[in-house]
């Protein structure tokens, strides 16, 4: 016996409403790749008219199931976010950290007082910038901010301030 089209939705819209809070709830705590081959495993047992079912009811996104069903049939895709961004500076520009480096270890010191490793240096990082591009050859488009250079003194361990001289002890 052959159901009508209405029938199949009826059916669909039925079956999908008594289940609808638990079907979301696993949907929302699935990620990635297992969320939509659990949307499309669904949407493939409830047949025809599932997709447009789980879509209007459930509130899924069809182009989701989709591409569960592909993931199904081909193996999961790898969403891959740790490859997403921007590159560090130091990756685009292999010696930049030993120009740095060089640049501003002859103007270096240590904490006077010696209670840390920080290194003190008169050279700003606006300085450091214009050496890179005077001195080593390294272009204006090229280089990184002024604000990361700034950051890659501080994760070399040099800190721009003025150099502070100890100070005699009060007799």
């Amino acid at each position: 016996m052959r159901h009508s089209e209405s029938e199949v939705k009826k059916d669909i819209e039925v079956v999908l409403m008594s289940l609808k809070s638990v079907l979301t709830e696993t949907a929302e705590k699935l990620k990635g790749c297992d969320c939509r081959i659990f949307m499309a495993k669904i949407v493939s047992a409830l047949g025809k008219g599932g997709q447009r079912g789980a879509e209007r009811i459930l509130g899924w996104n069809r182009k989701t199931i989709r591409k569960g069903t592909h993931e199904i049939g081909h193996g999961a895709i790898r969403d891959n976010f740790s490859d997403r961004g921007r590159r560090k500076a130091e990756d685009l520009l292999p010696n930049l950290l030993k120009d740095i480096r060089e640049i501003v270890e002859p103007n270096s010191q240590a904490d006077p007082t010696f209670r840390t490793m920080r290194l003190y240096t008169p050279v700003t990082a606006v300085s450091v910038r214009k050496f890179l591009i005077s001195e080593k050859g390294y272009s204006d488009a090229e280089l990184p901010t002024v604000r990361t250079i700034s950051n890659k003194l501080n994760m070399l361990g040099y800190y721009p301030q003025k150099v502070a001289k100890a100070k005699p002890k009060k007799k």
